[in-house]
């Protein structure tokens, strides 16, 4: 379960290069990241800090995330 925002569907995106060490998930559908190893303040839903934690309307309220600017050549 997505400490997050409660949602059930979780991927895994990396593993550590020795089996079983960690993981590192993601939420389906609010795309909080977390590697398995983190305090459970940061893993487990009833650890995770009330100010942060999300709804499906918050999520849908959200403002739009900004796009990453383009780099700035040198000189």
């Amino acid at each position: 379960m997505c400490p997050r925002c409660a949602h059930e569907s979780i991927s895994k995106l990396a593993g550590s290069p020795v089996a079983g060490a960690w993981e590192v998930l993601q939420c389906q559908r609010c795309l909080y990241t977390w590697r398995t190893t983190e305090p459970d303040r940061r893993t487990k839903r009833d650890s995770y800090p009330e100010a942060f934690k999300m709804t499906q309307a918050d999520i849908d309220n959200a403002p739009e995330v900004p796009a990453i600017p383009a780099l700035r050549g040198r000189g």
